[in-house]
């Protein structure tokens, strides 16, 4: 699993070291991977973060899974068409939006979960359920919120099994 780079791509008002990528990143580390976690905050705009994320993908020069929440998992699956990404992890994930650039997405990998609350007043859940179906992606919803804040115990759960279904796989 050494060969691959974890990265975690934050939301729109979120900061790259929050509660969700801690608890993320502790799961990680626990398997022995680290997770990266750049500073998108200098642009508004999801597609120049998707152009910033897809510019460190190419300098880093290795296959890397990626996370991210809101914003940020638009800006995961976006960059996945452009780069060798063996894995998607999506919280709440900013699909569909008035403004984005990519509403079809498209050379997506095999391993894509994505989580939702039934009670996110940011994203609604149609758009995850649209998505994980038009892309047979795994697909979990919880009693939550957009933040997923009462859900970080299952977060960590299903992150600690998605990263070993990839390890595994590799």
């Amino acid at each position: 699993m050494s060969d691959f780079s974890l990265i975690w791509c934050h939301g729109s008002l979120g900061r790259p070291w929050g509660t969700k990528s801690t608890a993320l990143a502790e799961v990680a580390a626990e398997l022995g991977l680290t997770m990266e976690a750049p500073d998108f905050r200098e642009t508004e705009d999801p597609d120049k973060r998707v152009a910033k994320l897809v510019d460190l993908l190419e300098k880093a020069g290795r296959p890397a899974i990626l996370a991210g929440s809101s914003m940020g998992g638009y800006v995961a699956a976006a960059a996945a068409a452009k780069f060798d990404v063996p894995g998607l992890f999506l919280l709440a994930p900013a699909f569909y939006f008035p403004g984005y650039a990519v509403h079809v997405f498209s050379d997506l990998p095999a391993a894509v979960t994505v989580v939702h609350g039934w009670v996110d007043d940011v994203v609604p859940v149609d758009n995850s359920i649209r998505f994980a179906r038009t892309h047979r992606a795994d697909l979990h919803v919880f009693d939550d919120g957009h933040r997923l804040q009462g859900s970080t115990h299952r977060l960590r759960t299903l992150f600690a099994g998605f990263l070993q279904g990839l390890i595994t796989a590799s």
